[in-house]
């Protein structure tokens, strides 16, 4: 399907359609819902942009790239460093910004900034009756009622097709700095990181590479702060294991350019799974593993697995505290054990009913979260 280009023509769409869309932004990530191909990615432009009030609209199928580029002009960025995930997946198009909060990408700065749904101000969507829907604003604010804008993000489009988004933006960081703790071990990354994000010394990235048996720590800011607490976190971590640093600014922001998407597995064969888990947890999860590789973010919440091919994961991991989200795999695996953790009944109750009020007709992204 041609990209439609004004969101009077989509709507147009949505209304008209009597068989199941498939909702694509950019196409990189992979995900292929059933149905027709509804493309977003021709909904495209910044709308506004306030450097002063950190506040910026733009057409869904905006590439991040674009916004990035733009921010960076005025020395600011997106604070919740979405993931690429070309690199992993193979894939190629350019991911957008409603692809991002469809799916509420967020990379390692997650641990101190918080999630992409954290810095989305405002919301316009197209249900699944075609009607235009807008809600929030361009200020944070509370709300009663349903918060559409954070309902929407990680919705994955089966509530609504994103036409535009407003962010709240911050300010890019001086510089940055690594700290590298070596010689931990699973158990005493676990600790490290806990050690590190529980100081003052406002940590924005804790990860763990069992293949380097390295720990990362990412500081940044002022460079007269980084580099106090870079000596402070150096002291803290010393009973940890053997700490390093890496000081230069351009060298740590490329290690954590591949910790957020990932890279390690990107020529690896076999399927990638990704984990969200307590921190504490993910030791002896990861033993129950058995993977081919594993990388650990967000202080030990997140795991991300590459397993050979068609393995069930879940049925490996049998219960636990967490779920896990099938992120590559072929047609056929993909089929089999679906893209998302099943939800417990009671959810899954709550789940199909707010389905049914946003897309009555059950037409948007079948066979993604448990729809069928």
């Amino acid at each position: 399907m041609t990209p439609v280009e004004t969101e009077a023509d989509l709507a147009g769409l949505i209304a008209g359609a009597r068989d199941p869309l498939a909702i694509r932004g950019g196409g990189s990530r992979g995900v292929r819902p059933w149905g027709e191909t509804l493309e977003t990615s021709g909904l495209t432009g910044i709308d506004l942009y306030e450097p002063g009030a950190l506040t910026l609209v733009a057409a869904a199928g905006t590439p991040v790239g674009e916004l990035q580029r733009l921010l960076a002009t005025e020395n600011q960025r997106l604070a919740f460093e979405p993931m690429d995930h070309r690199p992993l997946l193979g894939t190629t198009g350019e991911p957008t910004i409603g692809g991002v909060v469809a799916g509420n990408i967020s990379g390692p700065r997650r641990v101190q900034a918080g999630a992409c749904r954290d810095f989305l101000l405002g919301v316009r969507y197209i249900d699944g009756t075609g009607t235009v829907i807008k809600n929030g604003g361009r200020v944070m604010k509370n709300v009663t009622g349903y918060d559409l804008v954070k309902l929407m993000a990680g919705s994955w489009g089966t509530l609504g097709v994103l036409t535009q988004v407003s962010l709240k933006v911050l300010p890019r960081a001086e510089t940055q700095a690594t700290v590298v703790v070596s010689d931990t071990g699973l158990a005493g990354a676990v600790r490290a990181m806990s050690a590190a994000l529980g100081s003052p010394y406002e940590v924005s990235g804790a990860a763990f590479d069992p293949a380097e048996d390295s720990v990362f720590i990412r500081i940044e800011g002022f460079v007269d702060s980084v580099a106090y607490r870079l000596g402070r976190l150096t002291d803290l971590l010393g009973g940890h294991g053997t700490v390093t640093a890496i000081e230069d600014a351009d060298a740590s922001d490329a290690l954590w350019k591949r910790i957020r998407d990932v890279e390690t597995f990107a020529d690896a064969p076999g399927d990638v799974w990704r984990l969200s888990v307590k921190p504490s947890d993910a030791p002896e999860i990861c033993d129950r593993l058995d993977a081919e590789g594993v990388l650990l973010d967000w202080g030990g919440g997140l795991i991300w697995v590459c397993v050979p091919s068609a393995t069930d994961l879940r049925g490996r991991l049998g219960a636990f505290g967490g779920h896990a989200t099938l992120i590559r795999a072929d047609a056929e695996t993909r089929a089999a054990l679906g893209m998302f953790q099943p939800e417990p009944d009671p959810i899954q109750d709550i789940s199909a009913r707010l389905r049914a009020r946003f897309d009555p007709r059950g037409i948007f992204n079948r066979g993604l979260m448990g729809r069928t």
